[in-house]
């Protein structure tokens, strides 16, 4: 794994969640800046504490059930939020905030990310088929890669845990992007969570923890900004 300029797979799905810790959209092309995916994670629901809503508590975080319910998506550069009913909502409505409040039950609003990221660790996260198949086994079905909620899935014939030999390796995606892989992503009660048809499935994070040190893919920064389209080559540096 330590060839240079070796070919390790081509972008299967590239997805971007407009607001934090709840669904998103696929995309077939997006654009990197030097935050990470244009409009990634770039909006939270934040309650009265002044927490942002996420799977888990924290300093910063407070966990609301069912934020999988919802999506977001942009309209050019609007963005929109589906509601359970399937309703939609601009984001520059404030309409919005009143319609969040009523279905979660408490006062909420949509906020845009300020001085400090609402990312958890990094701004790019990663994943490979290869991973997901060894997960796969391990797990005795097939586990889906939305449970990730990975920017990027890599489709690659290579097997094993692939991403833990490209700490520190900076891999170029397409003819512009270069990331840096920084460190694996460590994961949370999330993966678990029951979205769109899939089902709560304690046994994801549970063998991740047993086996995995709770991680699953990395997360890279970015170092050359560009774009990335479905089907591009990903070259390890």
């Amino acid at each position: 794994m330590n060839n240079k300029n070796e070919l390790i797979g081509r972008v299967k799905e590239i997805h971007r969640f407009p607001v934090k810790s709840i669904l998103g959209e696929s995309l077939s092309e997006v654009s990197i800046d030097n935050r990470g995916l244009c409009g990634d994670r770039l909006w939270a629901i934040k309650n009265s504490n002044g927490k942002f809503g996420s799977g888990k508590t924290t300093r910063r975080f407070q966990k609301i059930d069912g934020l999988f319910n919802y999506r977001a998506r942009y309209e050019d550069n609007t963005l929109i939020i589906t509601m359970p009913d399937g309703s939609d909502y601009r984001g520059d409505n404030n309409a919005v905030n009143e319609v969040l409040t009523d279905w979660l039950g408490f006062q909420v609003t949509l906020a845009q990310e300020e001085s400090i990221s609402h990312f958890d660790e990094g701004p790019i996260s990663i994943i490979t088929t290869s991973s997901l198949r060894m997960l796969s086994q391990e797990l005795g079905e097939p586990v889906d890669p939305r449970r990730f909620r990975a920017n990027f899935l890599i489709d690659t014939e290579s097997t094993g845990y692939l991403e833990e030999y490209w700490v520190d390796r900076l891999i170029k995606i397409g003819p512009t992007v270069a990331l840096r892989v920084v460190a694996p992503l460590q994961r949370c009660v999330m993966v678990n969570n029951a979205q769109e048809e899939l089902k709560q499935d304690v046994r994801v994070l549970r063998n991740l923890v047993n086996n995995h040190n709770a991680t699953f893919g990395v997360w890279a920064k970015v170092e050359r900004n560009g774009e990335v389209n479905v089907g591009d080559d990903i070259i390890l540096q």
